[in-house]
């Protein structure tokens, strides 16, 4: 992410909770997964870097998370869901003390940011040991990540290519254009490079994207079917 793209999310607060309020289902099923790669984090200190509106947030116990976030707008709404904001700006631009986090997670946040290995670099450090860098993203070689691409080098969803084959109310085109779109191979490539041996991976959002707000799905393990899968990486 170039320090062009701060405020990239600024001005579209509302229309990214209002989306996933529409599509409740969908929702529901990325819910499970951040829920359920997080666990039981009584106690634990979380940092969520990139934490958005503080949505996902809203729905755990979020005494205990810090969050670094680029976008005012965002962060002001998450900060009333409860979570502590440490930085307005980028994690490139913040001084992470070491040894001090036991779980890092970026939700959808890796997806725009431009070169992942400094950040997740910063991120090991500032864990404890044996504590868990967690990544939940949309991959670029899922069908939602081929939807996004697509919509972003066309700069539109409405065309005569995709009638049909889109789902009613498609992610905002502005917030899907504006991001990078990794690989879940290429964030691993990127953390077995920093030295992590241990990963876990689980996915949702399995169905085509056209259904996958007809009803919540269960979360399951591994990441080369979802449209949203989560890499946890022991450090």
């Amino acid at each position: 992410m170039s320090n062009t793209g701060k405020q990239k999310f600024d001005g579209y607060a509302s229309k990214y909770d209002e989306w996933f309020m529409v599509n409740d289902n969908l929702f529901t099923s990325e819910l499970r997964l951040f829920k359920k790669v997080l666990g039981d984090i009584t106690g634990k200190k979380l940092l969520s870097v990139g934490c958005g509106s503080g949505l996902f947030e809203s729905y755990i116990d979020s005494s205990n998370i810090e969050g670094i976030e680029p976008s005012e707008d965002m962060g002001k709404i998450a900060e009333k869901r409860g979570i502590n904001i440490i930085k307005y700006g980028l994690i490139e631009d913040v001084d992470l003390p070491d040894n001090t986090y036991d779980i890092i997670y970026f939700n959808g946040s890796s997806s725009y940011m431009e070169n992942l290995t400094p950040v997740y670099e910063k991120a090991l450090k500032a864990l404890k040991p044996d504590g868990k860098l967690i990544l939940l993203d949309v991959p670029k070689e899922s069908a939602f990540g081929f939807m996004y691409l697509l919509g972003k080098s066309l700069n539109t969803y409405d065309h005569e290519y995709l009638e049909g084959a889109m789902p009613a109310l498609p992610y905002p085109l502005a917030l899907a254009a504006s991001g990078v779109w990794h690989s879940t191979e290429e964030k691993i490539e990127v953390l077995k490079n920093l030295g992590i041996e241990k990963f876990d991976f689980y996915q949702t959002l399995v169905k085509n994207p056209m259904y996958t707000n007809e009803e919540p799905e269960e979360v399951v393990e591994g990441y080369k079917s979802g449209g949203y899968v989560a890499i946890i990486a022991q450090k």
